[in-house]
């Protein structure tokens, strides 16, 4: 549910021009937070903010686009420059942008995909908790909130995803390592593991996915929103109180046992 009015808490979702990203950031709008919208494209990342819904009628004010390539540490820094410059703080990031490289078997995936993927998913997560804690330990009051999106890879493996699997397993180390060190600063970090979000990312799934047996399946989704509103519980929480990881999946999604 919205709150009655908007609230000056800042939030920067990345990867805000779409899919779980998108959502999230629509969500946080709507619970009165100001928040940044970064991605690579301003025309995908304006759309996205056209499309939010407007419960105090001053969207205008409260939602800023950022053009930003999170790969690219430089690009990090302009993005918390800007929202800084905006907003004069900053109280969460959702670290959420990623990429896959499905479809390669492991002998044949390409090197330079590898480094895609690892520059987007384990760099750019770490960009962000760098500039996070720099801008969240200087401000007054101090501190805030990381919530780095992890994925149900960061515990189990598909068939055919070694560099999106890696880099998710990656962003555990880097959500406990961040949680230790934001302790004295008062940054609570915390990680959401999602199974099946139903975005463009998972509409292979309706078709039939590779499953560990060499089968293809049908995997069961579920809304999006259900990770937005999930998001939006573990931003509201006070900082000495921390989801230090939550998973949200599809019921029926095979994960748990043997399917």
């Amino acid at each position: 549910m919205p709150e009655t009015a908007p609230h000056n808490r800042i939030a920067i979702v990345t990867g805000a021009g779409s899919g779980i990203g998108r959502a999230a950031a629509h969500a946080l709008l709507d619970a009165g937070w100001r928040v940044a919208f970064a991605g690579r494209r301003q025309e995908t990342l304006q759309a996205a903010i056209d499309a939010a819904p407007d419960a105090f009628g001053d969207i205008a004010e409260r939602a800023l686009a950022v053009p930003t390539d999170v790969a690219d540490a430089d690009s990090v820094k302009a993005l918390f420059d800007a929202v800084v410059a905006r907003f004069g703080r900053v109280d969460l990031l959702f670290n959420n942008a990623g990429i896959s490289a499905s479809g390669y078997t492991l002998d044949e995936l390409p090197i330079e995909r590898w480094k895609q993927v690892v520059d987007t998913n384990l760099n750019g997560v770490f960009y962000g908790i760098q500039q996070a804690f720099k801008v969240m330990k200087s401000q007054s009051p101090k501190g805030g909130r990381i919530i780095n999106n992890g994925s149900i890879s960061a515990y189990a493996p598909r068939p055919q995803s070694i560099a999106y699997t890696a880099t998710k397993h990656a962003v555990t180390g880097l959500t406990k390592t961040a949680a230790l060190d934001g302790r004295v600063h008062d940054i609570a970090v915390g990680q959401i593991d999602i199974g099946n979000a139903a975005t463009d990312m998972t509409e292979r799934m309706a078709a039939g996915v590779p499953q560990a047996d060499g089968s293809l399946k049908v995997e069961a989704r579920m809304d999006v929103k259900h990770v937005a509103d999930a998001v939006v519980h573990m931003a509201s929480l006070p900082l000495d109180a921390n989801v230090l990881f939550m998973t949200v999946m599809a019921t029926k999604m095979p994960f748990v046992g043997r399917g």
